[in-house]
């Protein structure tokens, strides 16, 4: 009888171990694939159900063997709690923990570079290249004139200003006024009580250094020539005289490729060129970037109000306080463009 209960007891326990060990290979035994090409990554779509999970593991050879994640999603019912999102599938991962993860929707964020951009469709590609977010659904939102003033105090036109080029870090799963109210909450940390105390010594609200800063932009890629480019614009603005901007009308035009303005790109009858209109244009001709915002909030102090790109290739500009002077500059970089066969 003792010999009886000692095999029983013997075998219980290597049932209980069995069971254990086919537990722990069910529930932790490594399971996710090592990928040669990085972190691998799963993309739920919103709406998405169970099955499309199954496939896109499947499709994309994410795991070593998908029935035992199938039993344990099954077991911790996870079909019923599918959340959309990016997620990092870590090397070794098991079924239990990467079940867990995805039913929390601890998804991983994406490290987004917005490039700047000249026009609305630039900026919806961009954002629908990188996001769950469709083109279509951000190009309706960002002509959404009402939604636009309402949540934002902006307009279909000065909305471009809200973006900063620079990295973002947002959910790849952002909805399109998601993405907006990030761009929004980066501005707002942008605009700091200094950076809004210098716009209002300018006489300039936010909006307004923005688009003038777009101008700046496309006049220079000069770190040092920005703030004297700013400066020249300013002294025009305080004399209540044109702009006269060149990159303005080429927006008006629309061709930025343009190396030479001629007198009959000026009659352009549009509310972007300067050289027709006072003041500054109502929206910004290109995606403002920090280094040029800082440069008309922080403008040198000088008298010049005219500047031509140097003819010597160089990027800088010669600056002018006459237009006799001004004249001069103009005459030897035209000179230079003749000698290049620049036409139009």
């Amino acid at each position: 009888m003792r010999r009886f209960w000692l095999v029983f007891l013997l075998t219980l326990g290597l049932l209980i171990l069995a069971g254990l060990g086919a537990a722990w290979w069910l529930l932790q035994r490594p399971n996710v694939r090592e990928s040669a090409f990085g972190p691998a990554y799963l993309y739920i779509g919103t709406g998405t159900g169970y099955g499309a999970v199954l496939d896109s593991l499947r499709k994309y050879e994410l795991l070593r063997d998908e029935s035992t994640f199938d039993r344990v999603a099954r077991w911790q019912n996870y079909p019923q709690q599918v959340r959309p999102g990016r997620y990092q599938l870590r090397p070794g991962m098991g079924n239990r923990a990467l079940v867990e993860m995805l039913a929390r929707g601890e998804q991983d964020t994406v490290a987004f570079t917005l490039n700047a951009f000249k026009y609305k469709p630039q900026l919806a590609r961009q954002l629908a290249r990188a996001f769950e977010a469709d083109s279509v659904s951000l190009r309706r939102l960002l002509n959404d004139n009402a939604y636009l003033q309402r949540r934002y105090q902006l307009d279909t036109t000065t909305i471009l200003t809200l973006f900063l080029p620079g990295p973002y870090r947002l959910l790849w799963n952002s909805s399109a006024p998601q993405l907006l109210d990030s761009a929004a909450a980066t501005h707002a940390r942008f605009w700091t009580p200094e950076r809004r105390r210098r716009a209002d010594s300018l006489g300039l609200s936010p909006t307004q250094v923005h688009v003038l800063a777009s101008i700046v932009q496309r006049e220079t890629a000069k770190p040092t020539d920005k703030p004297i480019i700013a400066g020249a614009y300013l002294n025009r603005l305080r004399t209540n005289m044109r702009l006269q901007a060149d990159p303005t009308l080429l927006w008006a035009i629309g061709n930025f490729g343009v190396k030479r303005v001629l007198n009959k790109d000026k009659l352009v009858d549009s509310p972007y060129n300067t050289y027709r209109h006072k003041g500054l244009p109502p929206g910004p001709i290109t995606s403002a970037n920090r280094q040029s915002l800082d440069a008309v909030l922080r403008p040198t102090r000088h008298k010049f109000v005219f500047f031509v790109a140097r003819p010597d290739g160089s990027g800088f500009s010669d600056f002018a306080v006459t237009y006799a002077e001004h004249l001069q500059n103009a005459r030897r970089y035209q000179r230079r463009l003749d000698s290049l066969g620049v036409k139009r």
